[in-house]
């Protein structure tokens, strides 16, 4: 189904940003913090990140591994609300994707329709004419795009994760990234060297994580820490339903 595909990519693309931050969620600091050892910065920071109720992110790059470079720009909170984007790079297209309470929108541009379904894409997105596609959180077929507005679920994986990052971990000096007085912590596991750089002050929470080595060559910025998810959402005559263009989702086996 052409739902599923739009869900299953969108959410391939953000999961992508969960595990570049998974991998690497291991740095934080503050003006004394930037003494301590290395491996009491990351643990520090693990706990900032998982102790936020909201936060941005936005991850460009490339992760190697035959993976397309690609960006992600998405506000999320533990609520389960949503706002922003998924673009695959190059003319493989985008998708805009809000989901608020029990509803998501999903917006795939001409060339995903193009490129991500070719059997009858283009008829879709003729239908469409740029409106949203709109279902309920509960729609299988909108399953994991609703997985991965959840905060929970980011949450989850970063701290199911952390014991099993290994390598070897090293804080490197004092820098400035984005305006932010950062130290970064640097952890070499698998080929691939993924650093954090961590914010001195206030809550101490991972300003941007880095990904290099093995074809990869990555970066997430993380921003707007508990601030409210954006509560605009698409308006009724600037959307379709689902089951109007997809059919009534199956009833389970």
């Amino acid at each position: 189904m052409a739902g599923q595909r739009i869900a299953a990519r969108a959410a391939a693309c953000a999961a992508v940003t969960v595990l570049t931050v998974t991998a690497g969620a291991a740095a934080r600091a503050d003006d004394d913090f930037a003494s301590l050892p290395a491996q009491q910065i990351a643990d520090r920071s693990r706990d900032a990140l998982l102790g936020v109720r909201s936060l941005h992110l936005r991850a460009q790059g490339d992760l190697g591994k035959g993976r397309e470079a690609m960006t992600v720009d998405l506000s999320l909170d533990r609520d389960g609300n949503c706002a922003g984007s998924v673009d695959l790079g190059g003319d493989k297209g985008a998708v805009r994707i809000v989901k608020r309470g029990d509803a998501v929108w999903v917006r795939p541009d001409a060339d995903f329709w193009k490129n991500q379904v070719p059997v009858g894409g283009t008829t879709f997105d003729s239908v469409l004419a740029g409106r949203y596609l709109k279902g309920d959180a509960s729609d299988s077929r909108l399953r994991p795009v609703v997985d991965v507005c959840d905060l929970d679920t980011f949450r989850e994986l970063v701290s199911a994760n952390a014991d099993r990052a290994g390598g070897t971990l090293t804080k490197g000096t004092v820098t400035t990234v984005g305006g932010v007085r950062t130290v970064p912590v640097t952890r070499d596991a698998r080929g691939q060297r993924v650093t954090a750089y961590v914010d001195t002050g206030g809550a101490h929470h991972p300003v941007r994580l880095t990904v290099r080595g093995d074809g990869a060559d990555a970066a997430v910025d993380f921003s707007g820490f508990d601030e409210p998810v954006p509560t605009a959402t698409p308006a009724a005559d600037d959307t379709v339903d689902v089951s109007a263009l997809l059919g009534r989702t199956p009833a389970p086996s």
